[in-house]
């Protein structure tokens, strides 16, 4: 007997067409709820948005928008959601820049005023944080049914640094999607890249991704494999482009000329959708995982590529130190 449930589970959730990695993520999390939960429960979307940002056009699922920026927003929604009897459980996907305020402390205006039962997937964890910052994650932590987050090494961070006792924790790795095998030369074939030796690196731009080294190894590289090829996918980021336009971008296109690389580093400057990544991705000979901020607690990107068979080579972030267990790779450290 099949039946159309009533009972809801509403995401509060940066979410496409925005173009953030949370966004993306949450939308491949509920696509793949649905499929297994989708006679049981409906999966709504609460879209957070930026300050100053033109109105969006989004999917069914997103029945609402949050401004959380704006205080007295958050805690009308809260409200609004207690008032929602077919709304069972609210998952708050959690990051510092997502929400207004110091360490995007607005967060604590919805929470306190919501009364339903929540999970806070927490898409960073820093080490060593001030007392502002311990305090309040510690709030958090008091309040949610559940923290979630994608390594141990972020899970032993709440509890040592934190003070969060491990049984309000729960470790869910990130997910990926199945890249199905297809023949690497015919894809550089289709994306002129035939006799290539391909590098990339994907993902939204900004400064603490040390795309800048990479170029700059790759002069000493092409000394080696003369037929190496960079590509850079992916458009600058938004909030970046906002605030700083275009700079780090243009900074990386004026080193490629100052070292001359101009004919093997391919700048795809756009925002990909998931099949022409994933080809992207089965070209790939080597994957570049060049981040410079030592504490980024999970990479999709680089969760994408091992999910698409390619050898990374990457900085020792804690994500790929956890996946580099049981003699799965090599780690260089300086």
């Amino acid at each position: 007997m099949s039946y159309k449930t009533t009972d809801s589970v509403l995401f509060l959730t940066s979410y496409p067409p925005r173009e953030c990695g949370i966004a993306t993520f949450t939308q491949d999390l509920i696509q793949s709820l649905a499929q297994q939960f989708g006679a049981s429960y409906q999966f709504k979307v609460c879209a957070l948005e930026e300050e100053e940002h033109a109105p969006r056009t989004y999917p069914k699922e997103v029945v609402a928008t949050l401004q959380a920026y704006d205080l007295e927003a958050c805690t009308a929604l809260a409200r609004k959601i207690n008032q929602d009897a077919s709304i069972k459980l609210v998952c708050i996907q959690h990051e510092f820049g997502l929400f207004g305020g110091r360490w995007g402390d607005h967060v604590m205006a919805f929470i306190y005023s919501l009364n339903k039962p929540f999970v806070l997937t927490l898409h960073t964890v820093l080490p060593q944080p001030d007392a502002e910052l311990q305090k309040l994650m510690q709030s958090i932590a008091s309040q949610a049914h559940q923290l979630v987050v994608m390594t141990q090494d972020s899970a032993d961070l709440l509890r040592t640094d934190y003070g969060i006792p491990p049984s309000h924790v729960q470790v869910i790795p990130h997910g990926t999607h199945l890249s199905p095998w297809k023949d690497p030369q015919a894809l550089k074939e289709k994306y002129r890249l035939s006799g290539k030796k391909v590098l990339a690196t994907f993902g939204l731009l900004s400064e603490n991704k040390g795309i800048e080294n990479a170029i700059e190894a790759l002069a000493e590289i092409r000394k080696h494999v003369p037929d190496a090829m960079y590509l850079v996918l992916g458009r600058t980021h938004p909030v970046v482009v906002a605030q700083q336009g275009e700079r780090y971008r243009q900074m990386l296109e004026e080193k490629v000329a100052a070292y001359g690389l101009q004919d093997c580093v391919r700048f795809v400057n756009k925002y990909l959708d998931l099949d022409e990544l994933l080809d992207y991705l089965r070209l790939t000979d080597v994957y570049l995982f060049v981040s410079k901020d030592p504490h980024q607690a999970v990479s999709g990107t680089f969760t994408y590529a091992m999910s698409s068979a390619c050898p990374i080579i990457s900085t020792p972030i804690p994500h790929a130190q956890e996946m580099l267990q049981h003699d799965m790779g090599i780690l260089l450290q300086d």
